[in-house]
C-alpha cells in the first residue's frame, strides 16, 4: 500500500468518525489535547530520567545489589517510563507532570508508589528498597 494510499485511508476514517457522531468527536480531540499537554508538562522530567545522573547510579546499584542475590536485574525503557525486573519484582519509573513517581510491583501486582526527587533521592536507597524483598526469598 503506497503512502498516497494510506492518507487516503487515514482521512476516510476521519471523515467517517466524524460524520458518525460529532459529540465523540470533540471528547477524543479533547481528550487527546489533554493527553499532549500532560506529555508536554513530563518532558524535562522525563529528560531528567532518561539522561540523568539520578538513573546511572540506580541501575549501577540495582544491578550490584542483583548480582549479590544471583539474579539478573533487566532494564527495559517503554517510551518514557523505565522499568526494571528481578525475578517477580518490578520497578517503574514513571515521568509525570509533577515529577516522577516510582511504581512498585510484585507477581505483577502493584504493592506501592512514591515520588521520587531526582535530584535529592538517593539511587541506592531505592534501589535497596525495591530489592529488599530478594533478601527475604
Amino acid at each position: 500500500m503506497s503512502y498516497a494510499d494510506n492518507m487516503e485511508n487515514a482521512l476516510k476514517n476521519l471523515e467517517a468518525r466524524e460524520e458518525v457522531d460529532p459529540a465523540e468527536a470533540r471528547r477524543i480531540r479533547a481528550r487527546e489535547a489533554a493527553e499532549e499537554a500532560e506529555k508536554a508538562k513530563a518532558a524535562p522530567f522525563a529528560e531528567a530520567l532518561k539522561n540523568g545522573a539520578f538513573t546511572q547510579d540506580l541501575l549501577n546499584h540495582a544491578v550490584r545489589i542483583g548480582f549479590g542475590h544471583r539474579t539478573k536485574v533487566q532494564i527495559t525503557w517503554l517510551d518514557t517510563v523505565l522499568r526494571l525486573d528481578a525475578k517477580q519484582l518490578r520497578m517503574e519509573l514513571h515521568p509525570t507532570g509533577e515529577g516522577v513517581v516510582a511504581k512498585f510491583f510484585e507477581d505483577a501486582h502493584e504493592t506501592r508508589s512514591e515520588k521520587v526527587d531526582l535530584k535529592k533521592a538517593k539511587p541506592e536507597k531505592l534501589a535497596e528498597k525495591w530489592l529488599g524483598a530478594l533478601a527475604k526469598a
